[in-house]
């Protein structure tokens, strides 16, 4: 068997491993937003009731994740929660893709003192610790979900921007955009008609990387005080909220919030990575001497 038709094979199994690991991620994702949507939505449960009579009961038969400190079922709990933070991070995603996608292509159409300008923004922005600068945004307009996601959105575009701005900067020395451009096309048609859909694969696969962080950042500055109010049910105010059961004994409201954290940014990071993998073009084959 030749070196070409191993490399063939080689890079089929590797492109079906891909697949699966995408496939198993969707899977567990699927899971997850079923869960979150089923339970409390289509339940009828409501996850702000309280029973102290049945605060802190370890989980059981009757209570599958155990109880919180005001005796609320963690089972819904964490279904509210998880409804919470994936709705913050789908937006706060979605915004800092837009925001990278338009600078990044509009720096690279630009060209010249804008293009320099624009990247060393992105420098300063990139220098700026995020947690930091999202504490000053959400402090603004604390416990208001829009400044969640604004406050992640303004502080993770850098990225996106360069991967668009160097994407952008090899379109824009395609035959057809140079065609386009005797033609007498503006540059506001040439962002519309030729990179913007050009870059939309690389804007998918940001937004799906860009949800991990997103989560995260949401339950850091929600555990932390300056996200979500702590009635409002996330991933990041129930953690807050299991510091004082730690001590007490209730292990469980940490390890199934945390387990559910954990889970779910995996699998929206194993599912981004394979899709990415999917999509990337074919490596050259080296043909036989």
């Amino acid at each position: 068997m030749s070196s070409t038709a191993r490399g063939g094979i080689a890079r089929a199994s590797e492109r079906g491993s891909t697949r699966r690991r995408l496939y198993l991620a969707l899977s567990v994702l699927a899971a997850v937003v079923l869960y979150a949507v089923i339970v409390g939505w289509l339940g009828g449960v409501d996850d702000r009731l309280t029973d102290f009579a049945g605060a802190r009961q370890a989980p059981s038969g009757q209570w599958w994740f155990g109880t919180d400190s005001a005796g609320r079922s963690l089972f819904v709990r964490i279904a509210a929660a998880l409804r919470t933070s994936l709705v913050v991070a789908a937006c706060a995603a979605a915004v800092s893709t837009v925001i990278g996608v338009l600078i990044g292509a509009v720096s690279a159409l630009a060209g010249g003192w804008v293009d320099r300008l624009v990247m060393r923004l992105a420098d300063t922005a990139n220098a700026l610790p995020h947690l930091l600068l999202g504490i000053v945004i959400v402090a603004l307009f604390r416990g208001n979900a829009v400044a969640v996601v604004l406050s992640i959105g303004l502080t993770h575009w850098v990225q996106v921007a360069r991967i668009v701005r160097a994407e952008s900067l090899s379109l824009r020395e395609r035959e057809y955009v140079s065609a386009a451009v005797l033609a007498g096309a503006s540059r506001t048609h040439l962002l519309i008609a030729h990179l913007l859909p050009a870059v939309a694969p690389q804007a998918l696969i940001a937004v799906v990387l860009l949800f991990p962080h997103a989560i995260w950042h949401e339950s850091t500055l929600s555990f932390l005080g300056f996200g979500l109010p702590p009635h409002e049910p996330s991933l990041g105010t129930l953690l807050a909220e299991a510091r004082t059961s730690l001590l007490l004994g209730g292990w469980w409201t940490l390890v199934f919030p945390a387990g559910s954290l954990v889970l779910t940014t995996v699998a929206v990071a194993v599912a981004g990575s394979s899709l990415r993998a999917l999509l990337a073009p074919p490596k050259p084959t080296r043909m036989p001497r």
